[in-house]
């Protein structure tokens, strides 16, 4: 057991871990599962992992433990812990911890909680996972809200144009590369915003915004970040932004991230798992979509298992400067996750070898 799950959390948001410094932070919860009976290891990334409970299904709670930054005192006023991290998201990994250290002497489960790090950047910690063997279920580690459940995200595509121009009068009836820019801004984003129609709920459009737009009469660029729905084809964008710009004569293309969206049905066995879990602890469930991203849309494509993300604390107050998380909800998360992970085990348990075969991984594709 965790014998103090409001300190373990405090502490954690003390050890300051933004993405690409998180070796304290790894080394400082390694310490603290060891203790409380986990089998730990920081791998060659920095994630740290704890392995718990016995023979059965694989199931991984997977939370991130870098964050922006940002030095926020670290505090607790009342029943309010404030600082960086406590809610993206320390707070939930740390509810991770403390859940599966509950369970960890009853579950028909292995249950193993990662830390990844430079998930606020490139995820470079949930990408040295993809080579592991899938898990049978996930749960992902996000501040959905105790009481909602985290069924999908909308995945990134992030591209930038280069425009390059022969020196000219500004009497001229040349556009400048200025201008081309602004011009290809313009029908970029009505080409996405047409294609996924503003009438449908946010999480079905394409969402393109200019994040940095530079230029003088010869040079300019364009950088275009676009939150996209599922079934989004990057491939298909790729090839018309190409056909765009070379339409417009700008100089180069190029694709900087791209990530799928991903989704979960209601009837996903960790969605089940959770809902139950929060009605058994006395809440009101409530599905969630989200229109950020998250390691969830780098894994949930390669692992293809069943899978959610679940967590405590406000997500409107991620990155912001009052980043701070109710103690009495993170307590209470812990309670579900506690209460969900033995009816997950049982969920995805694969069924008994017999005389016609051995046992079959059970759980579907959910994103």
């Amino acid at each position: 057991m965790i014998t103090d799950e409001v300190e373990l959390l405090r502490s954690a948001v003390a050890i300051p871990s933004v993405s690409g410094g998180e070796r304290a932070l790894s080394a400082f919860l390694a310490d603290r599962m060891r203790v409380a009976g986990f089998d730990t290891h920081v791998d060659a990334v920095g994630n740290v992992h704890g392995v718990v409970g016995g023979d059965g299904p694989e199931i991984v709670l997977l939370g991130h433990i870098d964050t922006v930054p940002g030095d926020l005192p670290v505090h607790i006023d009342g029943d309010v812990l404030h600082g960086r991290g406590s809610v993206d998201a320390k707070g939930p990994f740390a509810a991770f911890v403390c859940a599966a250290a509950r369970v960890a002497g009853t579950i028909a489960a292995r249950v193993h909680v990662i830390g990844a790090v430079d998930e606020e950047r490139t995820s470079v910690g949930a990408r040295h996972l993809l080579s592991r063997t899938p898990p049978d279920a996930l749960v992902i580690g996000e501040p959905s809200g105790v009481h909602r459940v985290g069924i999908g995200y909308k995945g990134v595509f992030r591209f930038r144009v280069e425009v390059v121009r022969p020196s000219a009068h500004t009497s001229s009836a040349a556009e400048t590369a200025a201008e081309v820019v602004m011009r290809l801004w313009q029908t970029v984003r009505e080409r996405l915003t047409r294609r996924h129609a503003g009438e449908l709920p946010l999480f079905e459009q394409a969402l393109p915004a200019a994040v940095d737009v530079r230029g003088d009469l010869e040079n300019a660029a364009l950088e275009v970040s676009c939150r996209v729905p599922v079934g989004f084809d990057p491939d298909a964008c790729t090839a018309e932004l190409h056909e765009l710009a070379r339409a417009a004569g700008a100089h180069r293309v190029q694709v900087i991230e791209s990530v799928p969206a991903v989704r979960a049905p209601r009837t996903d066995p960790v969605v089940r798992a959770l809902t139950a879990a929060i009605r058994a602890t006395g809440g009101n469930p409530v599905p969630t979509l989200k229109l950020g991203t998250a390691d969830w849309n780098v894994v949930g494509p390669s692992w293809r298992c069943p899978v959610a993300a679940y967590g405590p604390g406000d997500s409107r107050l991620c990155h912001t400067p009052d980043e701070h998380i109710r103690i009495p909800e993170y307590l209470a998360a812990i309670e579900v996750l506690a209460d969900a992970l033995p009816r997950l085990a049982a969920s995805v348990r694969p069924p008994l070898a017999t005389a016609g075969g051995g046992p079959s991984r059970s759980g579907g594709s959910t994103s």
